[in-house]
Parts: C-alpha cells; sequence; structure tokens
C-alpha cells in the first residue's frame, strides 16, 4: 500500500469512529435528558403532592382544638325542680316502671338548663347583666351543650344541688372569632356576633375560662344541625366500617376464588377470553355506574332499605371486584412454571400444586392487591350519593341495616356548609381523618408483601 493509499483508510477509518463517536454522544445525551426528565416529573410530583398535604394539614390541625369553656355550674335545685328518680317497687311491673321514670325524665326536659349555664357565666363576666342580653349570653355556648348538662344529672341525680366542674364546647361562631377565621374589622351588620358577644368571648378568654382544647367531639358525636360546633365523625366512621366488613367479607373470597379459577383451572376458549375482557372493562367503568346499578338492584328491585351500610357494602363490593381478580391472577402468573411443574412431577394433584405450592407464593401480591381495592372503596363518594347515605343521620349506626353515612360522604355534605367559616377546617380534619386511614391500608399492605415475600 502506498503513503497515499495509506492516507486515505486512515482518514477513512478516523471519519467512521468519529461518526460513532457523535453517535454516542447523542445517545448519551438523550439518555441523560430522558434521566433528567424522569426525575423531575418524579420531583413534580412529590412537590404537588407535598403542597396538597401541607395545605390539607395547615387548614385541618387546627380543627382538632376547639375554644372549649371551663365553668363551675351550681345545679340550683330551685331551678331543677323534679321528684326523686323512680325506684322499682315490689309487685310493679316493668311497663309501670318505665312509665314512672319516662315521667322523671319529662321533668328533667322541661327545666331551664340555660339559666343555669347563664349564671356559670355571669360569674366570669363583668357588670350587671340584664335579661334582654340573655341571647348574647347563650351565644357563647354551644346548643348541644344543655343536652350535656342534663344527661350527667339524669345519669347522676345525686349531683343536684352540688356545683360541678363542666368542660363546654364554645358555639362555632365564637370559635370562629377567637380563631381569627374572620376579619374583626368588619362592621357589626357583616359579623355572625352581636358587638357584646364579641367582647364577652375576649373577656373569657383573657381569663382563662375559654381555651383551646383537643376536640373530642369530633371523633365521638355524630353530625348537628343545630349544634355545629358539636357536629362529628362517629357516625360516618361507623358507617364506613360496616361497609369495609361487607366488602372485605365479599370481594376478597369471591375475587381470590374466580382468579383461581379463571386463571389456574379454566380452558382456554371464547368464553373464558369473553369473562375476561369484561373484567377488564368492569375495572374501567366509573363508580358511579355502579352507583346506578345498587340503586336499580338493591334499592329497586330487593327493597334493601335506603341509606344503608348494607346496600353500600354491596355496591362498593361490585366495584372492588374487577380490581381484586385482576391483581391475584396478576400475582398467580408472577410464579415461574417450573413450581408447578415440580409439584406435578412429584405426584401432586392439580388442586394440591395450586393450593399447596403456588398460592402461598403469590399470597403477597393477593394481598397487597386486595387491600389496595379496599382503600379504593374506602374513598369513593360517588356511588353512594345514588343510594342516598348523603342523607343527614343523627344517630351512631348499630347494624348495617341502619340508616348511615360515610366518611367520604360526610366530607361532601361539609364542605357544602352554609357555616364555611366554620366547616372549612372541620372539612380538611375529616379529609385528614380519611387520608389516615387510607395511608394505613396502604402501609398494611406494604407490611404483608413484605412479610410474606418468598424469593425463589
Amino acid at each position: 500500500m502506498t503513503a497515499t493509499n495509506f492516507d486515505i483508510a486512515d482518514t477513512r477509518r478516523r471519519a467512521r469512529l468519529d461518526t460513532i463517536q457523535r453517535s454516542l454522544n447523542a445517545r448519551h445525551a438523550r439518555e441523560r435528558r430522558f434521566r433528567f426528565m424522569g426525575l423531575a416529573a418524579v420531583v413534580t410530583g412529590l412537590v404537588l403532592v407535598a403542597i396538597l398535604f401541607t395545605s390539607i394539614l395547615a387548614r385541618g390541625l387546627p380543627a382538632f382544638w376547639q375554644a372549649t369553656l371551663y365553668l363551675d355550674v351550681y345545679l340550683d335545685p330551685e331551678v331543677i325542680q323534679v321528684d326523686e328518680r323512680p325506684v322499682r317497687e315490689t309487685g310493679e311491673s316493668p311497663a309501670q316502671f318505665r312509665e314512672r321514670e319516662l315521667a322523671w325524665l319529662n321533668q328533667l326536659g322541661l327545666v331551664n338548663w340555660n339559666a343555669l349555664i347563664d349564671e356559670a357565666l355571669k360569674a366570669h363576666l363583668p357588670g350587671e347583666i340584664e335579661s334582654r342580653q340573655a341571647r348574647d349570653l347563650r351565644a357563647l355556648v354551644a346548643t348541644g351543650e344543655r343536652f350535656a348538662l342534663r344527661e350527667r344529672v339524669v345519669a347522676n341525680p345525686e349531683l343536684i344541688g352540688q356545683t360541678i366542674n363542666v368542660k363546654m364546647l364554645a358555639s362555632a361562631n365564637v370559635d370562629v372569632w377567637l380563631k381569627g377565621n374572620i376579619d374583626r374589622n368588619l362592621p357589626d351588620h357583616r359579623q355572625q356576633l352581636s358587638a357584646q358577644t364579641r367582647e364577652w368571648a375576649d373577656h373569657l378568654e383573657a381569663q382563662g375560662v375559654i381555651r383551646n382544647a383537643f376536640s373530642t367531639a369530633l371523633f365521638l358525636n355524630t353530625d348537628s344541625r343545630s349544634s355545629p360546633a358539636s357536629a362529628g365523625l362517629a357516625g360516618a366512621f361507623m358507617g364506613s366500617l360496616f361497609m369495609m366488613l361487607i366488602v372485605i367479607a365479599l370481594s376478597i373470597p369471591l375475587g381470590v376464588a374466580s382468579a383461581i379459577y379463571l386463571e389456574e383451572f379454566a380452558p382456554r376458549n371464547r368464553l373464558t377470553d369473553l369473562i375476561e375482557i369484561n373484567i377488564n372493562n368492569l375495572a374501567a367503568v366509573p363508580s358511579i355506574i355502579f352507583g346506578l346499578l345498587g340503586a336499580a338492584i338493591f334499592i329497586g328491585y330487593l327493597r334493601l332499605p335506603l341509606s344503608a351500610p348494607l346496600v353500600g357494602g354491596l355496591v362498593l363490593t361490585l366495584m372492588t371486584l374487577p380490581t381484586i381478580i385482576i391483581a391475584t391472577r396478576s400475582a398467580l402468573r408472577a410464579i415461574p412454571p417450573s413450581i408447578r411443574q415440580a409439584a406435578l412431577g412429584i405426584g401432586a394433584s392439580r388442586v394440591q400444586t395450586v393450593f399447596h405450592h403456588v398460592l402461598p407464593l403469590a399470597l403477597p401480591g393477593i394481598l397487597t392487591g386486595s387491600i389496595l381495592g379496599v382503600a379504593q372503596a374506602l374513598g369513593e363518594t360517588a356511588p353512594l350519593l345514588l343510594i342516598g347515605m348523603n342523607a343527614f343521620v343523627a344517630n351512631v349506626p348499630s347494624s348495617p341495616m341502619d340508616q348511615a353515612t360515610a366518611l367520604p360522604v360526610q366530607i361532601y355534605l361539609w364542605q357544602g356548609n352554609e357555616l364555611r367559616n366554620f366547616f372549612e377546617a372541620r372539612t380538611s380534619a375529616a379529609i385528614i381523618v380519611l387520608l389516615g386511614l387510607m395511608l394505613s391500608l396502604n402501609a398494611t399492605a406494604i407490611w404483608l408483601r413484605k412479610k410474606f415475600e418468598t424469593r425463589w
């Protein structure tokens, strides 16, 4: 090869190397851009989630503490003019005793409990309070507190004539005023409280009679229209609990059994292909459609009670079944075929192979999918609205057949309450409770997956 030919070959080789190097540099640059975009997407998602959680916590955490009055109430016998509590007499029938006890309770119901609370408040307020100012005075205390005082006397009539220390919730408007959730510079006609009530509230707070205390009412009371300050989540929590028990009892066994049959035993033909397509389609159906189905079948045809957790649980079971079936089939499909072949090779039957070898290995994935499906059902609102679970329920349900509401629906109801300054924080607090339950279920799913995970 002459020098000229050698130079030409070397030039071509260098050109090819330069082309390869440029191609590698471009490939590496694309890879770096892709990694950067992926990292940016993850960081953006985390930032948005952090902003959401920070916003909810900032609004909701103050609602866990509520303005509370600490008063010494004298149970004046001159005001509580009732007979002694009836005692069952010898030979008296239960109906007769119950009639006398109801008459005694009616006497207590006629007592002016507001007067006792007014006297306790006057002891901490300056000046002489006239009778025409009674309305301003009673605006300091939540409406339902007089009933709580009556129940305390009913439980222990011996308290009559004594001075007892009572913890009472301040009214919702007082709570909003003292927390600064309303502009104090607004004119009187735009304030929710009269000028006298606002002055007394500030005075009682300065004296330490009104203090912020942890709100047990938020967890122990039911919803209330007459006394917003006493509204709580107990009824909604029990309604959600009954529904989730029904969902767990029905959807998990049915979903897992269906998935095992379809994946391990069902023949591959057009029928099973059609079933599989329909299951995948049902998983993508909007939840409100299941609400329409539940209203038509369970309420319209089967005549089950409206607003009952039983109906809500059945509707959510239908909605959760496709998710559990798909998750279970994916977990079963992830088990290597060698496990099945080894079991069959040592003489195990098809059923023994599935239940003794395949199912234990797939258990982490099955549990994870089931718990995530239940967590999804816990946060659903739309199907419950269509079966009437947005009705106002003042009692804690004692069975799945009683009328009830649910936590997501309670959030929906509070969000639209006219007393927005008070219930905006209450709504965020309810969201925190619901998120806490859902995060607990997700954490349980992760823990179970780690606990039962088997490496092969």
